[in-house]
């Protein structure tokens, strides 16, 4: 197989940059002698992951990279979010627009991440309507984070469309795990004002934690012209965690997640290629977004024998961003004519509009339907323009722009071990998605999922592993996929492999991009604009519904060792990956106009190093090396070459601890971006009780504006200070 697939992957692939990076792993293999000790260790003795095939492996048996984001790293990187802890993984971009974070693996449009599977103990919160994840609305406190899980590459095998780059996987920490109570608070400078609690509790055959949190800050200074910016973050959450045992082979994890908050936010609300309004348009500055949003999941786990167990899953999510707001804009903005107009051609109105305001008062040239409704809205425009000052007359009303998003997902999975060697997993799922907003999809939407997937993994011998699996997906509005994955592993002992793996994964259209019904109902005009109190402004886009899936064809070789006695963990590894029928423009009421004739390659290393120096002093490397050829400009220039981070975590003693990371990356969305963080903390024993006290240190080491040039600092470092109390 390597011969075949993998031939030429190597020339292909190493360019003088990639030889340096991969020089040095080597180089440290090549020197480092894997102790004797290391030749009988047991799998079931290393470290497990979960995410990559849906079955307990040690990370030598994955196949593929997966980077683990344990607690103590989590808390020593002192993030305040979800989205900085993923700073820390090779080739994840994180970019912010205002207080939306988008996070994408190894690039393509940084506006729009569309193409990562994010879950929450395997419920997954992306959402259905408008693909994307809100990453600081997703209701879980980072203080109830257990570990983050992230498989680097193509798994729609394991999850089903939309992972079609990575899976990002946070799991919480169990209850029995979190007795007694937690109090912490954080503040600091440019707004930041945190807080968290937590009781937990237990009873002979069950325990329950619940937590209540909220978050809050100033967002960015000014804009790329100096204006302030308006983006702020307001969020409280609610957690509850009960699990169950109901007899020595079955039990029961119930979750439930709240979470209401205010973000400030530009209004999607663009005044389009029609400019003959001679005052600028207005609209409401406190048009803030109300996001509520609801979880809620039953599991039920039955473990038939050591061998053989089974869960049923079902799950209810909602999301709601609520807003309502005034703009005001020229009253010939809300003419039925032009609306019409626009339906016909953009790029006639457009036209139209340039003659306006060069004082031509006929009809660009078009077809008999075009100029005659033109010659109207000419008509409209001399008699809403005041002789006096020669301006248009201009109205104000109410735009709703609420959105409301419904999952319900129902999933069986079984596990089952036929031999010593050989272990199935094979589940069925049923998801109903549903999406309703009267301002982006002309009402309600929906679709139905179902899914039929099954791995399995077979130890040929004590050195080989064979690998594989497919997901077969029925999308009602996409149509049927199939996503397999077929993996070889060599074992030179349970904790160091060498692996080749094939995959292929889809990512389906979501309903805005396929179904899009885009317009504004503007209520409550005052003055009435053009004898209507209620109207449609013009400018409208509609999705064309033919839209087809994207797919990927990837290849990796990569290494992954364990050094037990010397605390060393190593991942590397070398991916070309083709996406086809990309789906890359950023949607506009100008032009909305997605397409999947779009392609992107990438070709490129990455890797990471897990270093227990000592009893004392943790390292941690992550780099990526990132080779993209891209059909379009808007994918081209997100990805950086050079990225990564740099970590060390220090137990000083006497209760004193810190951490030094530095996250780098040469051109992020065109802006090269570094930064220094450091933590210092000291906990003080109070009788049976614990207080850590933090502070935690953020220094920009460029001058650049942060993945967009209106996200700007007055200054480039930020303080704040945490206190937690533990009893």
């Amino acid at each position: 197989m390597r011969a075949g697939k993998y031939a030429g992957l190597e020339t292909e692939l190493v360019s003088p940059p990639l030889r340096a990076s991969l020089a040095l792993y080597l180089g440290l293999l090549a020197t480092t002698e894997v102790p004797a000790d290391d030749l009988f260790v047991d799998a079931a003795d290393l470290p497990q992951v979960l995410t990559a095939t849906r079955l307990q492996q040690s990370p030598a048996e994955v196949p593929g990279s997966v980077s683990v984001l344990d607690r103590a790293l989590i808390r020593a990187s002192g993030a305040r979010d979800l989205a900085e802890l993923l700073r820390l993984v090779p080739g994840m971009l994180v970019v912010s627009d205002g207080n939306l974070t988008t996070v994408n693996y190894h690039g393509s449009n940084a506006a729009q991440a569309r193409r990562l599977q994010v879950l929450v103990d395997g419920r997954s919160v992306y959402h259905p309507g408008f693909a994307r994840v809100d990453w600081s609305d997703i209701p879980v406190a980072i203080e109830d984070i257990e570990r983050i899980e992230v498989f680097r590459g193509p798994n729609t095998v394991s999850y089903g469309a939309n992972a079609l780059m990575a899976v990002i996987n946070i799991i919480t920490r169990l209850p029995h795990d979190t007795p007694g109570t937690r109090l912490k608070v954080t503040r600091g400078e440019r707004g930041i004002a945190d807080w968290y609690a937590s009781q937990g509790e237990g009873w002979s055959s069950g325990d329950l934690r619940l937590s209540l949190s909220g978050w809050e800050d100033d967002g960015f200074d000014h804009d790329s012209e100096g204006r302030d910016a308006r983006d702020d973050r307001r969020l409280n959450r609610l957690n509850l965690r009960v699990q169950q045992e109901l007899d020595p082979s079955q039990s029961l994890d119930w979750q439930l997640a709240l979470k209401e908050g205010t973000n400030q936010a530009p209004t999607s609300y663009e005044r389009a290629a029609f400019p003959i309004s001679f005052e600028p348009w207005e609209q409401d500055d406190e048009a803030d977004v109300r996001a509520r949003d609801y979880a809620t999941s039953l599991r039920w786990n039955l473990e038939r024998n050591p061998d053989h167990r089974l869960y049923v899953q079902g799950s209810l999510q909602h999301w709601e961003r609520l807003r309502e707001w005034r703009a005001c804009e020229g009253q010939i903005a809300f003419s039925p004519q032009l609306y019409q107009l626009w339906s016909l051609s953009p790029r006639y109105v457009q036209l139209l509009g340039r003659n306006l305001r060069q004082g031509i008062l006929t009809a660009p040239e078009g077809s008999a339907e075009q100029e005659a409704l033109a010659g109207q809205v000419i008509g409209q425009v001399l008699a809403t323009v005041d002789p006096a000052t020669g301006t248009l007359a201009h109205s104000c009303g109410l735009i709703n722009e609420d959105t409301r998003e419904n999952r319900f997902d129902l999933e069986l999975q079984d596990t089952i071990s036929l031999s010593d060697g050989l272990r199935l997993v094979s589940g069925l799922s049923y998801r109903h998605d549903e999406g309703d907003s009267e301002t982006h999809l002309g009402g309600t939407l929906d679709k139905d999922i179902g899914r039929a997937f099954g791995q399995f993994e077979w130890h040929l011998d004590r050195h080989w592993l064979l690998q594989g699996g497919a997901m077969l997906e029925h999308d009602s509005s996409a149509g049927e996929s199939l996503s397999p994955r077929l993996a070889l592993n060599y074992l030179f002992t349970p904790a160091h492999s060498l692996r080749a793996v094939y995959s292929e994964a889809v990512r389906s259209p979501d309903m805005f991009e396929n179904d899009a019904q885009w317009s504004y109902r503007v209520r409550d005009l005052r003055p009435a604009a053009l004898g209507r109190s209620e109207a449609w402004y013009f400018a409208h886009a509609q999705g064309s519904d033919d839209l087809e899936q994207e797919h990927i064809r990837s290849r990796e070789l990569g290494y992954n060792g364990h050094f037990a006695e010397l605390g060393l963990r190593l991942d590397v590894k070398l991916f070309d990956d083709k996406i086809n029928d990309l789906i890359s423009e950023t949607l506009t009421l100008e032009e909305f106009m997605p397409t999947n004739d779009n392609s992107l390659h990438l070709r490129g290393a990455e890797g990471e190093a897990d270093w227990q120096l000592s009893a004392t002093d943790r390292l941690r490397l992550s780099y990526a090396y990132i080779q993209l050829d891209a059909s379009h400009p808007k994918d081209e220039r997100v990805s950086p070459r050079h990225s990564g981070s740099a970590a060390w975590l220090r137990d000083w003693g006497r209760d004193w601890s810190s951490s030094l990371i530095y996250y780098g990356a040469d051109a992020l969305n065109s802006y090269r971006f570094e930064r220094l963080d450091l933590r210092l903390a000291k906990r003080l024993p109070l009788g049976s009780s614990q207080m850590e006290l933090a502070g935690v240190l953020q220094q920009r080491l460029d001058d650049e504006p942060l993945g967009w040039s209106d996200n700007n600092y007055d200054e480039r470092q930020v303080f704040w200070v945490t206190a937690e109390l533990e009893f």
